[in-house]
């Protein structure tokens, strides 16, 4: 083989190997974009994804309190209408502070985490609207730890089971009854406890948890991703709900 043959045969296995090369790289270059654009779509999906289960979040969160609100003003107007007859004072009383409520709860509306303190002075408002309706019979009790005053919670939380307790007690009794909250810290939970006595022979407080419980529940599931954060139980006629919030 001459050397002008050798040179040529050089030149096409060089030009085959690099060729080879050429279209190997393209090959991993293409692969590699492949995987990138679709680890890019992947994470945008996955965004959008999240951003309507939020969206999805807020919404029935929203709608738990608008439920609530109703509920509430419902109960409070009718009691005002029975006390402006023989009342009329304390039917005025009631108005201003339903109207002192409102307003607090209006203000509370674009705030998700609120501190306990806050909360606790909110819940004294409805409290003082139960208290016209139900007169001597409703007596409250109401403790705070110091380092669970600064602990946060969803705001309007507590009303609805405080609302729960003041329906099993006082609703079926004809006597005194006494409501009371107590909050404490267990290393990174706020606990809240609501106990209320109930009368077993006309109440079913086990059955009977109704909108207020199942929509604190459900709240919480929504905010935390756990169904373990509220429970219930009966004990000597003392129904008792208990609340863990987490503190992230």
């Amino acid at each position: 083989m001459t050397t002008g043959e050798a040179f040529i045969n050089f030149l096409i296995t060089s030009v085959i190997i690099r060729g080879f090369i050429f279209f190997l790289a393209i090959g991993w270059m293409a692969m590699i974009s492949i995987i990138y654009y679709s680890q890019i779509d992947q994470k945008e999906n996955e965004r959008r994804k999240s951003e309507a289960e939020k969206l999805a979040r807020d919404a029935e969160l929203y709608n738990l309190r608008q439920q609530l609100q109703p509920h509430f003003l419902f109960n409070s107007l009718n009691s005002i209408n029975a006390l402006i007859g023989f009342k009329p004072d304390e039917a005025r009383r009631m108005i201003h502070q339903l109207s002192d409520f409102l307003r607090g709860t209006l203000k509370k509306d674009d705030q998700q985490q609120v501190p306990l303190t806050d909360e606790l002075q909110h819940l004294n408002l409805y409290l003082d609207i139960e208290k016209v309706r139900f007169g001597h019979r409703l007596q409250t009790e109401i403790s705070c730890d110091e380092k669970a005053g600064s602990a946060v919670l969803p705001s309007m939380l507590l009303q609805p089971i405080v609302e729960n307790a003041i329906k099993f007690g006082l609703y079926d009794t004809t006597g005194d009854v006494v409501v009371s909250l107590r909050a404490e810290m267990d290393g990174n939970y706020l606990i809240l406890m609501v106990q209320n006595p109930y009368d077993p022979q006309t109440s079913r407080p086990k059955q009977g948890t109704g909108f207020g419980l199942r929509g604190v529940q459900r709240r919480l599931y929504l905010l935390f991703a756990r169904n373990d954060l509220m429970e219930t139980h009966t004990n000597d006629n003392i129904f008792t709900t208990i609340i863990k919030v987490p503190q992230l």
